[in-house]
């Protein structure tokens, strides 16, 4: 990427923004494994990666299936004064979504869950067929807005470090033992970590205008 320097450059077709300074920049044909950067703050704008969007899909169904086993597998374990009690996820839920604590379970819950799968599942459906060699989706590009949208508030990390530090604090009043879910919570957490990685959102842009016009 360059910066923009004269008048005569100033096609919107030609041009974009960087996402960190706002800084307008002449677009460029990068190459797969090349990173283009901004010259101002030094933001990677773009980096197409070979095989990126069949990666991408790999990893947003294997996180779907992990979501499955968080959900539903014994989270903790809890064991105090010769009683144990076994929690999952969705027990817990269940357990206050009644009551005035309703609303806060119900944000945990679409944050941790609903909004992530949703962003998973918007994934699939708009590199899919992206990735086979065909046309987008229909709405695909909507479909990728609102994948962009959810990014910031698909909080399953933030859960897991607040999973921590209860934990330290619980630790010295019961016997605590850690779930199947828990681990797929953090395994979870990993994969979103390399998709996120993996995504050229600027390559994702180009690759949907290119096949709509095709």
């Amino acid at each position: 990427m360059t910066a923009l320097t004269s008048p005569h450059l100033l096609d919107p077709d030609a041009m974009l923004a960087c996402p960190a300074c706002d800084a307008l920049l002449v677009d460029r044909a990068v190459s797969v494994g090349d990173t283009a950067s901004c010259p101002r703050c030094h933001t990677v704008i773009e980096a197409p990666r070979p095989l990126a969007m069949t990666r991408i899909i790999m990893l947003a169904l294997a996180a779907l299936i992990l979501m499955i086993a968080a959900v539903f597998f014994p989270f903790l374990e809890l064991g105090a004064a010769g009683m144990v009690r076994r929690s999952s996820l969705l027990d817990t839920v269940m357990a206050y979504a009644s009551g005035l604590t309703a609303p806060l379970t119900l944000a945990m819950a679409a944050l941790i869950v609903v909004l992530p799968v949703t962003r998973f599942l918007t994934l699939l459906y708009v590199l899919g067929p992206m990735a086979f060699g065909w046309h987008p989706a229909r709405h695909a590009v909507h479909a990728f807005r609102v994948a962009e949208a959810l990014r910031p508030w698909a909080m399953a990390e933030v859960f897991i470090v607040g999973v921590a530090v209860a934990l330290v604090k619980v630790a010295g009043l019961a016997h605590v033992s850690l779930g199947p879910a828990f681990w797929a919570f953090v395994a979870l957490v990993i994969v979103t970590v390399l998709k996120d990685n993996f995504m050229s959102r600027v390559t994702v842009w180009k690759t949907l205008e290119a096949r709509r016009r095709s």
